[in-house]
């Protein structure tokens, strides 16, 4: 930089000025002269007397004569007063440049540049180090500097002249002291600090008023390359140097950029008045004032300076003793703390805070990482913040050395202190850790680079050159890394030149590690130390190593970084992470420290570090304790900086698949010559390695952060395997041929095992035991196979359900994620053993005894929170695999643990004792906990083989309602008061329709009746049947199935027919003579008289009539008789024909029991409800209440809004706009939003649609007609459920589907169409705002529909059949104008007229954003957004009253996806974490493919809204609200009739019927 420009060395070591006359005299000569002159000055400065305070030096010739001798002075011994009385005169003296005194000789006053240049020469020999009196010379020196420092401060009348002379000397008495080897307690230790600090605050000085030429700087740069063996050179270097960024930053990159802090002691050194431009020339050469800080690593090089020769010579000792001075032994302090100066000033410019994370050794140094707690992030110099400790110290923060400063976001907290020559270095376990709270920042994410911040390329411009060679201290590049041509020519370039650079005869040597020196060199050569020289700088290593990582991780989306640094930093990452012969551990931590967003940064040709990272991981991650790393940082921020690394790495196995790192490095820089490091290998085959890190790290990890991370990568590659699989893309490795490759091609020996021909495992590092060891200890050999998405199921259930029975189920945070993880993997379609699902469930099951059998001190909110969770859990397990309860044992054991959960204990609690239920006295955990079993036995009993219903998944209930089953029955009247209704058990609405509906064509007693209850309402038609199947077929063909079998008909020509007269009596009788009572009645003719003649006559004639008119009957009846065909249906007998006219509400309650006295009989000593009651429907407000029951939902429902965020966006308009048209969106956008859910239709979809006003909507839907499926007959009762579909779900290939490329996903707003997917626990709503120029625009769309693939897979097979429907009017909400059927987007959306809204708070909205540049994400205006996201919910009425947004940006959780050049996705999550910290299976920082994008993001959302549902303090299940509405409408509308009343009820009409003819 000055290299045409002289130095002004030379000139300063020949100039005389500071030589005096008396120099030629014999020193007695000049010892007494100036022993005489001096002694009157001095008295007359010393006199309280104005008159004798009058200089007695009056002309020019006197004070020159008189300067002579103080000249001379100067250099006596400090024995007596002289010197001290020279330093009082020129003190005073030089003064004259700021205020006129009248000790002050006036030809001083009239010319004071002239003479004070004079004086700063003579001032020279002052500090001149005497071997005496070392106490006096500091104080008289000190008082020197401190009257320099005032005459820079406060002259004003200084020339250039004056200003050159000045910094002159500040550099000559610098060089005079600073130069020569430190020598302890001396004078140049104890100035040190004063002397630097002096010269560097003039030098800002003369900057602003004269700033100095060329040759000065280039001077100053020379000779602060002779004192950097000084600990405070460097010091104050990085002190000013951060002050002058801190300056820079200001209007370089504006107001808006963070600002770099530093202490106000440091910033006062900068003038208030130097201008921008002479700040930035300052700036850069202050910069490079210090030379190469990287030869501060290397004594050889600061051994060569002229002072060290010249004493080195004055020894006559050999060349290379002088490296082996005890004053180098503080270099390796020294270039750490000149690394963490740069570090420093690169996390300003990136605008990132930082956070010193190391734990404190000998030397002192630590590795440093980006701060997690500071918003906005604030750079902070770690070197120069004052250090917090009991009582407030004033010293210097650059004074106190040896130490180790924390930043955090309100106090300095120091590590402890440590003494100026550090002893061997020890690696010994710290009891304290600076971060070792979980409640600290250690769970917070990282803060962002500054987004405002510079290319990367330019700050590698500034600094690269010294971090690169820092990086590399002490390696050594082997020739054999030429002997692979695959490399390319570029990169062998650069490893040549960086070898040949290091290499120098000089520091060849000094630069091996230990490892890489061998044995004869390090006897022959006494100057190394193997333990303690080479070690001591790995600290400014790690400096370096984890400021370039922070560099390349803050890469811009999109920026393009130059080759030839990328080819270097590849170099530097893959030295730091060697594991092979020797592993630098304050070097590996500081990579993995700082590097946990390197794999996810974009960079060229990053994977191909991914075998070294895996290498290192299986370093630290499967180590218990990292014994050996406690000594230079936190061991859980080191475990938790891996898990990071290892999040990213997790999908690039199933990724790249089979392509081959052609470029990979593995034992380049190895002496082995095996050929095996030159094998490529395929990214499958490092599959294993990842697996088994993964499973090591789960079984060591003891942190509930770290735990709940690794839970989430579990699931992360448990469901990209499954889905790899389901689509065939990829044929994996079997397992003996992934590891032959992983072990053999790279020669790890902490890789984990070691194949060996008798199957053995062997852990190769004794640093742990390995994951894989474990495995084969706790689950045996087949454990290995984890090729298979099944063989990563069953190894993630084992692992899991260990220890959440174990050590994990006291920990609320871990179990929470652990419960979880076990849900997602039940959703993982793959199957496996039937064992392995019990194992899963027979866990959660325990874990819930557990729980519940803790002692009641024990039991807490939080407590009863685990234990809901884990029902939810297993209402999971249960509706993905129902089949499970086939089993005995497996039912046995839920239906015991959903007794516990309601009553709290369990009846059979041994093999002997069982208590029944009716004897227990209930006494569950809490009321959360017993709703929470209640839920689970719900989902056993209504749920399990019967999601999805006939309805779809959007509704599980039945779609009919009082309003639709009036229309299909065969009255003329549509009111609602033909039903009946009844209440059961107090918990049970029965809602009867005796009139058997119109597409029944058989007329036999019916009843319809709607069931609504805690699970919903479900609609059931009866028919009361006496006969099997068969005959009821018969039936409906021959009306006269009731008559029976007829008799056969006569035959009159069968047999003898004979003719016989009949008589009254026998002929006998005429026989029998007669007696004398025989003779005793007399004839007819005896006693017949004239009068009685005649009436004899008629009556005979009578009698012939008769006789004629009868044989005329009998005949006539004998002619119809003949013609009468038998049997006569007059005189038929036959049955009764069956009754047409029915009660059968009445027949159906009697037939259940529930009609018995007893049933309507209040229990004694209960306050509760008669087991049935009978509802007064006529009453007003009752059918709103059954409405408002039919609002509640049986699910929880959640809303996500999606954005879509191009690079640079900042504004809420923007972003609306971007999903306007799929020109504007990335294809993979639409491809995630179908993977999210399917579409469904606002105005028809019966489920949650994101909003309350069009939500639940249920006669809003059109079917199609057919044949009702019959269930079979119950104790003489037919059920047949009456089913309504939604064309949407129920036949999507028939339904017409936006395109959504067409729109670029803004179609799915929720005006018309949303995303929608609902399981059996739960329904989700995806909405993706757009922007709404007016509501009008809403129904006037035509755009066509089409037929989506990608949705098909996410509807179940059951949803594609075409099942019975009854076919609906549409509901009024069809005829609703536009004003009324606003977009979500609007925010003054109103509810239709006439609906009411029951409160279905707390609400959780989760934002879900695509963004394109991942550093916009800062610039997301959330706060902006919140007006698009209202759902309705959030209104504080429910009337059709505007609904207003009472959301604040920290109750939204936030999940940024950005999509990377590889094809992965890198994930952000904001505002997830709560009260039970973080949410799984997304993380922050983690990397996901595309197949599980989807699915991971949904059940992150799932989860996201149930640990909200539990914090909640306000919040109760559907199923509760329901039942405490059922209750209410009970007490609202209870029908108090007696029992004779009731009964009468029963018999009459409740409406009037009248038949369609």
């Amino acid at each position: 930089m000055y290299s045409e420009w002289r130095s002004l060395q030379l000139i300063i070591q020949s100039d005389r000025g500071h030589m005096s006359v008396l120099h030629s005299y014999p020193s007695t000569v000049g010892k007494d002269v100036a022993n005489a002159v001096v002694r009157p000055l001095g008295q007359g400065l010393n006199s309280s007397s104005v008159t004798s305070n009058e200089s007695i030096l009056k002309t020019d010739k006197e004070v020159k004569w008189t300067m002579e001798v103080l000249c001379y002075g100067l250099t006596l011994p400090l024995d007596g007063e002289t010197v001290k009385l020279c330093v009082d005169v020129y003190t005073d003296w030089i003064m004259a440049l700021v205020a006129r005194r009248d000790s002050i000789p006036q030809p001083i006053v009239k010319e004071p540049n002239l003479y004070v240049q004079t004086i700063l020469k003579h001032l020279q020999n002052l500090f001149v180090p005497r071997p005496d009196y070392a106490h006096n010379q500091i104080s008289l020196c000190m008082r020197v500097l401190v009257a320099v420092q005032k005459l820079a401060r406060e002259s004003v009348n200084m020339s250039r002249e004056t200003w050159e002379v000045l910094l002159l000397f500040l550099l000559q008495i610098n060089d005079t002291l600073l130069a020569a080897p430190t020598v302890p307690g001396g004078l140049a230790e104890n100035l040190a600090d004063k002397l630097i600090g002096v010269l560097f605050e003039v030098w800002f000085l003369a900057c602003t008023r004269c700033f100095p030429t060329p040759p000065y700087w280039k001077t100053a740069r020379e000779m602060l390359a002779n004192w950097r063996h000084h600990p405070a050179v460097v010091e104050q270097w990085s002190k000013v140097i951060c002050a002058l960024t801190s300056r820079l930053l200001r209007f370089t990159y504006g107001p808006s950029f963070p600002p770099f802090k530093v202490p106000d002691e440091d910033a006062i050194l900068i003038p208030a008045e130097m201008d921008n431009d002479c700040i930035a020339q300052t700036w850069f050469r202050v910069l490079h004032m210090l030379s190469n800080p990287v030869d501060l690593s290397n004594p050889a090089i600061i051994s060569t300076t002229p002072k060290f020769q010249e004493q080195l010579l004055s020894v006559s000792g050999m060349a290379q003793e002088m490296i082996q001075h005890p004053c180098l032994k503080q270099l390796p302090q020294i270039f750490f703390r000149a690394m963490r100066g740069i570090s420093c000033l690169v996390d300003a410019f990136l605008g990132i805070a930082r956070i010193n994370i190391i734990r404190e050794r000998l030397p002192p140094y630590g590795i440093s990482r980006p701060r997690s707690d500071s918003a906005p992030p604030t750079p902070v110099n770690r070197l120069n913040m004052p250090q917090a400790s009991n009582t407030m110290n004033t010293t210097p923060p650059h004074s106190r050395r040896m130490r180790s400063v924390t930043v955090t976001k309100a106090t300095v907290k120091t590590s402890s202190g440590s003494t100026a020559h550090p002893p061997k270095v020890t690696h010994q376990t710290s009891t304290t850790s600076p971060l070792s709270s979980p409640n600290q920042t250690s769970s917070e994410p990282r803060p962002l680079p500054a987004p405002t911040r510079p290319k990367v390329n330019s700050v590698l411009n500034l600094f690269g050159q010294w971090l690169f060679d820092a990086g590399l201290v002490h390696c050594r590049l082997h020739n054999g890394m030429n002997r692979d041509g695959s490399m390319t020519a570029s990169f062998i370039q650069i490893l040549l030149s960086y070898k040949s650079c290091i290499t120098t005869p000089a520091g060849l040597d000094v630069r091996r590690k230990p490892s890489q020196i061998s044995t004869e060199n390090m006897v022959a050569n006494p100057l190394f130390d193997a333990n303690e020289f080479p070690d001591n700088y790995e600290a400014g290593r790690a400096e370096a190593c984890g400021t370039l990582c922070r560099i390349f991780c803050s890469k811009k989306t999109g920026e393009e970084i130059l080759p030839v640094y990328l080819s270097r930093f590849y170099m530097v990452l893959i030295q730091g992470l060697q594991i092979n012969d020797y592993i630098c551990r304050p070097v590996l931590a500081s990579i993995i420290l700082n590097s946990p967003a390197l794999f996810c940064s974009d960079l060229k040709g990053i994977d191909v570090l991914v075998p070294y990272f895996i290498s290192a991981l299986e370093t630290i991650l499967p180590d218990r304790e990292l014994s050996k790393f406690k000594a230079y940082v936190n061991p859980t921020e080191l475990r938790r900086a891996s898990i990071h690394i290892l999040l990213s790495m997790l999908p690039l196995p199933h990724h790249f698949g089979t392509v081959k790192a052609e470029v990979l490095l593995e034992g380049k820089f190895s002496n082995e010559d095996s050929s095996l490091h030159d094998k490529p290998v395929t990214f499958l085959s490092l599959k294993l390695r990842l697996v088994n890190v993964l499973i090591g790290a789960l079984q060591t990890e003891t942190d509930p952060n770290n735990t709940q991370m690794i839970l989430g990568a579990m699931l992360n590659i448990v469901q990209d395997s499954a889905l790899l699989e389901a689509i065939g893309s990829q044929t994996e490795l079997s397992v003996g041929d992934s590891t032959h490759v992983s072990l053999k091609s790279h020669s790890r020996n902490s890789s984990g095992i070691s194949m060996t021909s008798t199957g053995s495992s062997e852990a190769t590092t004794p640093d742990s035991e390995r994951p894989a060891q474990a495995l084969l200890r706790d689950y045996g050999c087949p454990a290995l196979h984890t090729d298979t998405a099944s063989g990563l199921l069953i190894r993630s259930i084992h692992l899991v359900t260990q220890r959440l029975n174990s050590q994990w189920r006291q920990d609320m945070s871990i179990s929470l994620a652990a419960l979880e993880l076990l849900s997602g993997l039940a959703k993982v379609k793959v199957s496996v053993d039937s064992t392995d699902r019990k194992r899963a469930v027979s866990s959660v099951c325990s874990y819930i005894v557990h729980q519940c059998s803790r002692p009641a001190p024990f039991h807490s909110r939080d407590l009863h929170s685990m234990i809901v969770a884990a029902f939810q859990c297993l209402c999971v397990w249960l509706t993905e695999h129902p089949d499970m309860l086939n089993e005995k044992d497996c039912l046995i054991e839920v239906l015991e643990i959903v007794e516990l959960g309601i009553s709290g204990s369990k009846s059979k609690t041994s093999d002997q004792e069982v208590r029944y239920k009716g004897d227990k006295e209930p006494n569950p955990a809490s009321m959360r906990v017993k709703d929470a079993a209640e839920a689970t036995l719900t989902c056993i009993m209504q749920l399990l083989g019967a999601f999805p219903s006939p309805s779809g998944p959007a509704s599980p209930c039945s779609l009919l309602n009082e309003e639709t089953l009036i229309k299909y029955s065969r009255l003329t009247s549509t009111s609602k008061n033909h039903f009946r209704y009844f209440v059961l058990d107090n918990s049970i609405i029965l809602a009867m329709l005796e009139q058997p509906l119109g597409n029944d064509q058989n007329p036999c007693p019916s009843v319809t009746v709607l069931i609504r209850g805690m699970s919903g309402r479900h609609a059931w038609t009866m028919q009361l049947y006496h006969q099997p199947r068969g005959s009821r077929a018969s039936q409906k063909c021959h009306p006269q199935a009731f008559v029976p079998e007829p008799h056969p008909p006569p035959k009159d020509d069968v047999g003898i027919k004979y003719n016989v007269k009949h008589r009254p009596f026998p002929e006998e009788v005429d026989k029998i003579p007669f007696v004398k009572a025989d003779l005793s009645i007399p004839d007819l003719h005896e006693i017949v008289t004239d009068q009685l003649e005649v009436q004899h006559e008629k009556l005979k004639k009578l009698m012939a009539k008769q006789i004629l008119y009868e044989n005329a009957l009998e005949k006539i009846s004998e002619e119809r008789l003949s013609k009468t065909v038998f049997p006569d249906p007059v005189t038929e007998c036959i049955p009764p024909p069956p009754a047409q006219e029915f009660q059968t509400a009445r027949l159906l309650l009697s037939h259940f029991g529930f009609l018995s006295l007893e049933a309507l009989k209040e229990p004694g000593n209960s306050c509760r409800p008669p087991n049935l009651i009978a509802l007064d429907s006529t009453l007003a407000g009752f059918f709103d209440d059954i409405g408002y029951l039919d609002l509640l939902p049986t699910r929880p429902f959640e809303t996500v809004f999606i954005f879509y965020m191009k690079p640079g966006q900042k504004t809420s308009q923007e972003i609306l706009k971007n999903v306007e048209s799929s020109n504007n969106v990335q294809s993979n956008f639409l491809e995630f939003l179908l993977s999210l859910g399917w579409p469904v239709d606002v105005g028809k979809h019966p489920g949650w649609t994101g909003h309350v006003s069009t939500s639940w909507l249920i006669n809003a839907c059109n079917g199609s007609e057919g044949k009702e499926q019959v269930i079979p007959s119950y104790s003489g009762f037919s059920f047949h459920p009456l089913r309504m579909e939604i064309g949407g779900l129920a036949a999507p290939q028939t339904e017409e589907t936006v395109a959504p490329a067409d729109t670029g996903g803004g179609i799915f707003n929720g005006e018309k169409k949303a995303l929608y997917y609902a399981d059996a626990l739960t329904e989700i709503a995806f909405v993706v705002p757009s922007f709404m120029e007016s509501s009008t625009d809403s129904s006037e769309s035509g755009l066509t529909f089409q037929e989506a693939e990608t949705q098909m897979d996410l509807l179940p097979s059951l949803l594609k059949q075409t099942p019975l429907t009854l076919e609906l009017f549409p509901n009024h909400s069809e005829n609703l104008s536009n004003s009324q059927r606003l977009s979500p987007t609007q925010k003054s959306k109103r509810l239709p007229l006439g609906r009411t809204v029951p409160p279905l708070g707390p609400e959780t909205k989760v934002i879900v954003v695509w963004v394109e540049r991942f550093d916009d994400i800062e610039n997301f205006p959330l706060h902006d957004l919140l007006p698009e996201i209202s759902t309705g919910v959030e209104t504080t009425t429910n009337s059709s009253t505007s609904l207003r947004t009472t959301t604040s940006d920290k109750d939204v959780p936030v999940i940024f996806i950005h999509p990377l050049k590889t094809g992965l996705f890198r994930i952000k999550v904001q505002g997830a974490t709560g009260k039970f910290s973080m949410v799984i299976p997304l993380v922050d920082g983690m990397v996901v493919s595309r197949r599980a994008l989807g699915f991971l993001v949904r059940q992150t959302i799932i989860n996201i809204c149930r640990r909200k549902r539990l914090e909640s303090d306000s919040y109760n299940p559907p199923h509760v609200k329901r039942k405490q509405k059922i209750v209410d409408i009970v007490h609202k509308y209870r029908n108090k009739l007696l029992e004779p009343e009731f009964y009468t009820s029963l018999f009459q009409e409740v409406g009037p019927k009248s038949l369609n003819p």
